[in-house]
């Protein structure tokens, strides 16, 4: 009788590491500009007592006319508006008229056209750069006036006579609105929003002439980052900022400016994690750790920083696992450990623990090398860099990786397997996995001697056949196969 040999049988574990996908690294060669223009500072330190020429320099400078090119077409229609002969004689009167007069002027209304100086150029305006002509037109003619903000938003109010009078600027019937049917009928289909009246105190708030002219800077800001420059926006929001609170702008201690006007200083915060948030999506974590230092010393908020740092670092790491540069991120942690707080450390050197044993479980190759994976897990669990759960994960494979490569073809060890498995039972406990993988290996080594005396028998060498035979009963007894095989040597004595 020819005895079939039996083919091993094998246990297959997988286990994945979530990573983010990373593109190719780019360099980039600058930051943008931290420092502010220094005409900033200089229109903050003019003080809340702004004159008309002073609002028509600041408008044109936060415009992008930083040269003041336009200065003399303000100038010229300033003149000619105070010298019309058909200028009135009583403040309401003027005030309307100068509405009229400023619509000479504008002709297209577009919400994203902010600039002062675009205005002389081809008439196109928007709420904001119609408000602060009106208001430099007003001032001039001796007429006080503050600017108004709502969600989106800006007019101008005129104090006359002991009263305040809203002007919708960007409507040459916005003047004193709220009576005006002509207003209703044009204002909304214009612009899009609709009139807040003085009562709506909520939602809307008067602010001064230097924060009505920041929002020039402000919708400069939004309109880069809107185009996905965010590069260019980084040193308007410094300007603005330092145009609106001078060197107080490095010290924060809490925001506290309203919803409507929010603080300069939260608003440049914003566009600085903005530009460091483009390094992030591009892959450049390294320079984004350079733009954090730079960028956080000057303009302070701890939790901001840290928070960016964080997110850096992580992503930096995160790559450098997926590309299997274990080293690499363990070397990037600790030269950056500085940087972070303890929590955040901490968090991130248990991601680079977890893909270094993850790595030393993958190489174990024998018996002593699996053991020492598996205390240096305990000791990440015990330290409290890893979960029970995370850490029973990485013992069940560093145990299965260690056994598996004992019985690599041709040696195929499966008794070293077995006892390793057993002994490592012993040591970490109950483990179904383990358990089930060491059945597997006893019914390898069961095959195994089947095997052996299979081709003994097939070659007629009986008596050997049967001492390999009564060697794996003896350790596999209810084995069915080693019974098969018994009942061959039973039949093949009783002829």
């Amino acid at each position: 009788m020819i005895i079939i040999q039996t083919s091993f049988f094998f246990v297959v574990f997988l286990f994945f590491i979530n990573t983010s996908i990373y593109t190719q690294n780019r360099q980039i060669t600058a930051f943008p500009r931290l420092e502010s223009d220094p005409k900033a500072l200089q229109f903050f330190n003019l003080g809340n007592s702004l004159s008309w020429t002073d609002l028509a320099k600041i408008s044109l400078w936060a415009s992008g006319d930083s040269n003041l090119t336009n200065l003399e077409k303000i100038n010229s229609t300033v003149y000619n508006l105070n010298n019309s002969s058909e200028l009135p004689s009583t403040d309401r009167e003027k005030a309307e008229f100068i509405l009229s007069y400023l619509h000479t002027i504008l002709r297209t209304y577009s919400i994203y056209q902010t600039r002062v100086d675009t205005v002389f150029t081809n008439g196109v305006y928007n709420c904001v750069s119609s408000a602060v002509l009106y208001i430099i037109f007003c001032e001039s003619a001796g007429i006080k006036t503050s600017g108004v903000i709502t969600k989106e938003h800006a007019f101008v109010m005129v104090h006359i006579d002991g009263q305040s009078i809203d002007v919708e600027t960007t409507n040459r019937f916005g003047f004193d609105p709220g009576n005006r049917k002509e207003f209703h009928d044009q204002f909304g289909r214009l612009t899009g929003f609709s009139y807040v009246p003085v009562q709506n105190y909520r939602d809307r708030q008067t602010i001064n002439h230097l924060e009505l002219v920041s929002l020039i800077l402000n919708n400069r800001i939004a309109d880069f980052e809107r185009r996905n420059n965010y590069f260019d926006a980084v040193p308007l929001s410094v300007d603005r900022a330092v145009l609106l609170l001078g060197e107080s702008l490095s010290v924060i201690n809490e925001y506290y400016y309203t919803d409507l006007f929010r603080d300069p200083r939260k608003d440049l915060i914003d566009r600085l994690i903005n530009y460091g948030t483009v390094l992030l999506r591009t892959n450049r974590e390294e320079d984004g750790l350079r733009w954090a230092m730079a960028a956080s010393s000057r303009y302070r908020d701890n939790n901001r920083w840290q928070e960016y740092i964080l997110a850096c670092a992580n992503n930096r790491i995160a790559r450098l696992i997926r590309e299997r540069k274990i080293d690499e991120a363990r070397t990037f942690l600790e030269s950056n450990k500085n940087f972070l707080t303890d929590a955040n450390f901490l968090q991130l050197d248990t991601i680079v623990t977890d893909s270094e044993l993850i790595n030393r479980a993958n190489q174990s190759t024998t018996a002593v090398e699996g053991d020492a994976v598996i205390t240096a897990v305990l000791t990440a669990q015990n330290s409290g860099k890893m979960s029970e759960r995370r850490a029973s994960e990485l013992i069940t494979l560093a145990i299965q990786r260690t056994a598996a490569s004992l019985c690599i073809p041709p040696n195929r060890d499966w008794r070293s397997a077995i006892i390793y498995l057993e002994a490592s039972l012993s040591r970490i406990g109950a483990n179904k996995v383990i358990e089930q993988a060491l059945q597997t290996y006893k019914a390898n080594l069961a095959v195994e001697y089947h095997n052996r005396f299979a081709a003994e028998w097939n070659k007629r060498n009986f008596d050997e056949a049967e001492r390999i035979l009564n060697e794996a009963l003896a350790e596999f007894p209810n084995n069915r196969q080693l019974l098969a095989n018994r009942d061959i040597v039973n039949r093949h004595h009783a002829r």
